[in-house]
């Protein structure tokens, strides 16, 4: 062959050689981060730090999740893995399988849902039936138990109903609390003593019947400010609430005669959670618990969720063993929340070591992260413009000044609870608020934002209140 032909062999070799290698490097650009597609419009740089906060996740995972892994997908999708033998033992009877040992999340999506309770009021009020569509006609007969009918045909009736815990606006803000935490009901709780650390907090917040006095108090503490309670749990609301006048007691789910007959006997608050999902079977008041305190804390603990590996049974600090909660799935996902600086978790196999969440990424990297997922959210929904805080707003109503609007109560209260300080929340002044708390009420601009229906994120009933 001669020395041209060879020369030009040789090109065409090269030539196909590169043509081959860029073919091969745009596969695995695309795997590895779903790359940039021009007909969504995702920008390359929302990639780059949501695969940032992947990265920085992952080594969250691995430095505080006691032998979990995280195994990224994508620059949203990351998988959480026990080790190898790890003993599943909670058995599904429906499916007729044990508790798998890996699961899959949105990081994206648990970011856009979690950072925005830090926003959310979490308590049925008065404006929110106002101002949601149908709100009395429809929603309020679904919170009223043995009412009769499937709506509130006679709304004047279902006032009557609700008036005793239905405050006119949020009794509750965000950022109204600094450091707040939820003490769960685990068996685990005995094995520590955080008791004077729980207390130490600004707020406590428990749930159901778990008790507080002197025998656990080592464990749990005796501090008591928020309760969140099941429907089973608030018919024995008085024997729960025995020794607190002021502890503010939460029903979950639905308001019932014989708790109203209750409420006007004690001096205790007491309203209904906001942004449950209403059907049969709803379970996780220890996660509603979270919801309720992230919309008034900056920083959440969290304690007595069975959270350590080992345990083979659902177990609670005040009583014997039950079957309940599959306990893999939740112990993968609090870590999966304190990965993405939602919660603190406090456990017995942690309480030990020097507890610095330096390995949690920082706010800034968690609120780049959260407004790259929106811009994705909004851009892969064909939904442009502006992405400003008001962006999930599906329905607006408008309410009077703060502090204005009736307190809860009915006239035939007893004196106990008429003469009581069950409304102190409802009639705190403005100037009363924590400093962040007046500072973020402005920079909503007087808006309150609440959960129409379960988790869905971008269907929010928002309502302005007057300057």
């Amino acid at each position: 062959m001669t020395r041209p032909a060879k020369h030009s062999a040789l090109v065409r070799l090269v030539c196909v050689a590169a043509l081959f290698s860029t073919i091969i490097l745009a596969i695995q650009s695309s795997l590895f981060t779903r790359s940039w597609n021009p007909e969504l419009n995702i920008s390359r740089e929302d990639i780059r730090i949501l695969s940032h906060f992947q990265s920085n996740l992952k080594q969250c995972v691995a430095n505080r999740g006691l032998g979990l892994t995280a195994h990224i997908i994508d620059h949203c999708n990351v998988i959480l893995k026990f080790p190898e033998g790890t003993n599943s033992t909670w058995y599904n009877a429906q499916f007729k399988v044990f508790e798998p040992l890996e699961y899959k999340y949105d990081v994206c999506e648990a970011i856009l849902l979690w950072e925005q309770y830090r926003n959310m009021t979490t308590v049925l009020t008065r404006e929110y039936l106002d101002s949601r569509p149908d709100g009395w006609f429809d929603y309020a007969a679904k919170r009223i138990a043995q009412l009769g009918a499937d709506k509130c045909y006679n709304q004047t009736l279902c006032e009557e109903h609700l008036n005793l815990i239905l405050p006119a606006k949020p009794p509750f803000h965000p950022r109204q609390f600094k450091r707040c935490a939820v003490v769960g009901n685990s068996g685990d709780l005995l094995k520590t003593q955080f008791g004077e650390e729980i207390d130490s907090h600004d707020a406590v917040i428990r749930d159901n019947e778990a008790p507080v006095n002197e025998k656990y108090a080592k464990h749990v503490g005796l501090k008591r400010d928020f309760r969140l309670v099941v429907r089973g749990a608030a018919r024995n609301m008085i024997k729960i609430l025995n020794g607190s006048d002021d502890e503010v007691l939460i029903i979950k789910s639905v308001i019932h005669r014989d708790f109203n007959t209750m409420i006007k006997k004690i001096r205790n608050p007491v309203y209904l959670f906001q942004g449950i999902v209403l059907r049969r079977g709803a379970k996780g008041t220890g996660m509603k618990s979270i919801e309720l305190a992230l919309s008034m804390c900056d920083i959440v603990d969290i304690y007595g969720f069975t959270v350590d590996p080992g345990y083979t049974e659902w177990t609670r600090y005040f009583s014997t063993p039950r079957k309940g909660h599959n306990p893999l799935q939740g112990r993968a996902y609090y870590q999966l929340l304190e990965c993405l600086g939602v919660i603190r978790i406090h456990s017995p196999m942690r309480a030990k070591r020097n507890q610095d969440w330096s390995d949690v990424p920082s706010r800034e990297m968690i609120n780049s992260a959260h407004r790259a997922a929106l811009r994705l959210k909004k851009k892969q929904a064909g939904q442009e413009g502006e992405l400003g805080q008001f962006v999930n707003c599906k329905v607006w109503g408008k309410s009077g000044r703060y502090g204005t609007g009736p307190i809860s109560g009915s006239a035939d209260m007893t004196d106990t609870r008429k003469n009581s300080n069950y409304n102190r929340w409802e009639a705190m002044p403005f100037d009363s608020l924590r400093e962040e708390a007046k500072k973020h009420y402005t920079q909503m601009e007087g808006v309150s934002l609440y959960k129409m229906d379960g988790n869905k994120l971008d269907d929010l009933v928002c309502v302005k209140s007057e300057a």
